[in-house]
């Protein structure tokens, strides 16, 4: 009695101000809001985080493009999910160590990394392109940036461009290092951020309403995604209903 007691009112307390943060926290200024998000710009139906696939995705009318960037030898900001380029290229090497005009095309089958077993395959768009070029062929379209390094050269060239392409309304940044969003946030404080994966530890458990805030988009770890990796013969039905439990809580829409 004397634990239940506290933790009754402790979750009751923590629905309340989640469902009601402006009891503690000032409403923050939405510049957009988003309920579709074309992650890879769409990697399950053509090859991730090319100019095809983004394209497709605004003809669908996704809200919001989801990508992620590098930086090559000659400081070149590219749209490329992996450091190194084996898995979606089949040449073994790193991204910051070639130029540009080097990075070799895409396979034309590649692996969806955040779902076992499936694959996409594409059509003559094989081009890793750089982030200027989604810059210049959606301008009105929100964007999501994946700072794939911890890399301040990197962090800085991003923030030129979305300056230079006028789009701090239409941007959120961010990384699931806590270290990388800080560094995001300091290079340029005018673009929202995301919430870094320590920082979603604050959803989960509750303490969300209660913390000074400076990041403006949440990205909710869904369990039923990484349940999608491993082998479903594995699973407890307690893992199971843990998973949909969570993914029942992160599936409320977040008033932050």
């Amino acid at each position: 009695m004397y634990v239940l007691l506290p933790v009754t009112g402790y979750v009751l307390t923590s629905v309340l101000l989640f469902k009601c943060p402006s009891l503690l926290h000032r409403k923050k200024r939405e510049t957009f809001r988003s309920r579709h998000i074309s992650h890879r710009g769409g990697a399950g139906e053509n090859l991730e985080n090319t100019m095809a696939a983004f394209r497709h995705a605004v003809q669908l009318g996704t809200d919001m493009l989801e990508l992620d960037c590098h930086l090559t030898k000659d400081e070149e900001v590219v749209v490329s999910h992996d450091h190194n380029l084996m898995r979606s290229t089949g040449v073994c090497a790193n991204v910051c160590d070639l130029a540009y005009t080097e990075l070799p095309p895409y396979l034309c089958k590649l692996d969806v990394s955040f779902q076992k077993e499936c694959f996409c395959e594409g059509g003559e768009d094989k081009h890793i392109p750089l982030l200027r070029d989604v810059f210049e062929a959606f301008p009105h379209t929100p964007v999501n940036i994946d700072i794939k390094a911890n890399d301040d050269t990197l962090i800085r060239k991003v923030s030129e461009l979305v300056v230079k392409y006028n789009r701090e309304h239409l941007t959120v940044w961010g990384n699931t290092s806590n270290k990388i969003v800080q560094k995001c946030y300091k290079e340029n404080p005018r673009i929202p951020i995301l919430f870094s994966l320590q920082r979603v530890g604050l959803f989960y458990t509750g303490l969300l309403p209660v913390v000074p805030l400076r990041e403006q988009f949440l990205e909710v770890p869904m369990p039923s995604i990484f349940i999608k990796l491993t082998d479903p013969r594995r699973l407890t039905k307690r893992q199971r209903f843990i998973a949909w439990l969570a993914d029942t809580a992160a599936d409320e829409e977040s008033p932050i």
